[in-house]
């Protein structure tokens, strides 16, 4: 035998695979559809966005709401990916709806819906806990894409409103923002106030830009002293203050 034929024979070569020699492998599962509640009180309007979510393919609608009340009791009950929600719903409206969901079914998005766009409207749904709001004159098509991306932990906003933010925190009082206490007694709406505080809001001031009425404010205050054990708004300040410093929770 020769030097060839001697390598050739020391070399290990492959085995081809015949067809049916081996059993294929599973195909991988496709992705799960994203579970959504459609609540509006317009059926025509349900329809149209049911039948484009089902066109896509990635969207099972588990159910349909009617009303506000109707939808926080389908989210609750199916615990959905989504609810996809009218502002304007008869019983309670979509944000309040919006804030009992995500209080109660904190892992369930909540997106509204609304025609026209109003800047103090999708501030108001942002802050009842909202993933997005959009209009109803987005395309259908969209709004599939706009869901998908609020499953995959963004936020569906339009660029307007992002400025606006953008342009709002450029421009807020250091003494009105900072790290809050993980460890702290104050509930997250009792330093929303004291933020508001901080940066020398009056009662009116607070209420109107928290969407809540007079009393309300004075009641949240109250409490924010007592927690902090102080006995006026300037105390309550300086306390703040005192908490965000390294150590001070």
């Amino acid at each position: 035998m020769g030097a060839r034929s001697a390598a050739v024979q020391g070399l290990e070569l492959p085995r081809l695979r015949l067809a049916g020699d081996e059993p294929a492998a599973p195909c991988a599962d496709p992705s799960p559809r994203l579970r959504v509640i459609l609540a509006d009180p317009d059926p025509l309007a349900r329809r149209a966005i049911r039948d484009a979510l089902g066109d896509d393919g990635g969207f099972i609608v588990s159910a349909e709401a009617r009303d506000g009340v109707e939808a926080v009791e389908l989210a609750l009950h199916y615990r959905p990916d989504l609810v996809l929600i009218e502002v304007a719903m008869p019983g309670i409206d979509g944000i309040s709806a919006c804030r009992e969901i995500v209080t109660r079914a904190p892992e369930v998005k909540v997106v509204i819906l609304s025609v026209p766009q109003e800047r103090e409207t999708e501030l108001r749904a942002l802050r009842a806990g909202a993933s997005g709001f959009l209009s109803k004159s987005t395309a259908i098509g969209s709004v599939s894409r706009a869901l998908r991306a609020v499953a995959a932990g963004e936020a569906a906003v339009s660029r307007v409103l992002t400025g606006y933010l953008v342009s709002q925190l450029r421009q807020a009082d250091e003494r009105a923002s900072g790290m809050r206490p993980v460890r702290s007694t104050l509930t997250t709406r009792e330093w929303e106030v004291l933020d508001l505080i901080c940066g020398g809001g009056s009662t009116r001031e607070i209420a109107t830009e928290l969407f809540l009425s007079e009393d309300t404010v004075y009641s949240h205050t109250k409490s924010i002293l007592r927690k902090l054990g102080v006995h006026s708004r300037a105390e309550a300040v300086a306390a703040a203050q005192r908490l965000r410093q390294p150590g001070g929770a």
